[in-house]
């Protein structure tokens, strides 16, 4: 493991949080305009606050569930762009910095809870969480963010790689079979810290997460401006390796649909379109050819820190890790076409984060998004 940092923003920029620039999801759209409905929520409904901590970044979710179908209405969706787990690959605990930037934010989301009237919340904190010897002081912050800002105490649910590939699947499946995609279908859901491999068509059948994800590669590897061939193939070899150790569990035979899922994914998918700006519904359900996205993700794992800010879809904060992410995602799309013959990839906005909500409503109901998608 390499002891330098990775090619990353400079700490002025790091202190300020990126919100996403346009319309939501998430995993994962890049928006900072929250869009927001104040009502009631119409009879039968529950509104649920959901709140996603990764990695790299901070997603907020207020909907309001139907319980008996599943349905989604969101009222908002945020992300912000906070580092949580800068270092922590290389440390073991969370920089303090990164703490109070993610418990700022979480602050904000506590008080859009309670403005918008969430009558339940849950707040998922993965990957880095998981990994850190001082997630107890990150906990006990949120909680008391939660208790002055919502009015009750929220517990971080540091929750297994395992659950977090569950609630990932219910989120981005909801509406494939309705679209005429058919399963079973492999979600890959691809963090900062970690990616979650899930087989399924109905259910989860299978998942594994694994310890690769665009954050913890860029700063175990990818730290040249661009990246150097040693570097691309240091991290090739663990990426490799990573992928044989999720399908060990998760069975490839059979596999009709490959769908990827969070901002590296979205990312790549905004590049094979070439958008003028960052578009979440015309990224959401896109096909795309795998010699596109594998051409896609050769083009940004190659460019230099200055090319890649300047598209035009490309989020600050993803600027110095959508290298590694390109190659994470290069190698499971090869993979998967070896081994099973698709063609394409199919990106989806909805992920973990709709999961996380309809969890609060009724467990175990598929996903069904309703409005803007």
């Amino acid at each position: 493991m390499s002891d330098r940092e990775p090619p990353a923003r400079s700490q002025d920029e790091l202190a300020q949080p990126h919100q996403r620039r346009d319309a939501p999801r998430d995993a994962q759209s890049e928006s900072s305009e929250p869009h927001q409905r104040r009502d009631a929520p119409r009879d039968a409904h529950v509104r649920v606050g959901a709140i996603d901590c990764g990695t790299n970044s901070i997603r907020l979710l207020v909907a309001d569930v139907d319980p008996a179908s599943g349905e989604l209405t969101d009222l908002t969706r945020r992300m912000e762009i906070v580092r949580l787990g800068y270092g922590v690959d290389r440390t073991g605990v969370i920089a303090p910095e990164a703490m109070e930037r993610t418990l700022r934010v979480a602050a904000e989301y506590a008080g859009e809870c309670r403005e918008l009237g969430a009558t339940s919340v849950r707040f998922v904190a993965t990957s880095a969480s998981r990994d850190a010897r001082n997630a107890a002081e990150f906990i006990s912050g949120v909680q008391a963010a939660f208790d002055q800002h919502w009015g009750r105490p929220v517990s971080p649910e540091v929750i297994s790689g395992d659950e977090e590939a569950a609630l990932s699947f219910a989120g981005a499946t909801g509406g494939l079979a309705a679209t005429g995609v058919p399963g079973p279908y492999l979600v890959i859901d691809l963090g900062g810290g970690s990616t979650e491999f899930v087989r399924g068509t109905d259910a989860v059948e299978a998942a594994r997460s694994v310890n690769i994800g665009c954050v913890r590669l860029t700063e175990r590897h990818l730290v040249s401006d661009p990246p150097t061939p040693a570097e691309i193939a240091a991290a090739t070899r663990d990426i490799d390796a990573a992928i044989d150790l999720a399908l060990e569990r998760v069975e490839l035979t059979g596999i009709r649909a490959l769908v990827g899922l969070a901002g590296s994914v979205t990312t790549i998918t905004a590049h094979v379109l070439r958008l003028a700006a960052y578009d979440p519904q015309a990224i959401h359900l896109a096909h795309s050819s795998v010699p596109d996205v594998l051409a896609a993700t050769e083009d940004l794992l190659h460019r230099t820190r200055a090319e890649r800010a300047a598209l035009p879809y490309l989020h600050p904060g993803r600027v110095d890790v959508i290298g590694a992410g390109a190659l994470v995602w290069a190698r499971i799309v090869e993979r998967v076409a070896q081994q099973t013959g698709i063609i394409e990839v199919i990106t989806s906005e909805h992920d973990i984060l709709d999961g996380i909500a309809l969890s609060q409503a009724k467990p175990d109901t598929p996903v069904r998004t309703r409005g803007r998608f």
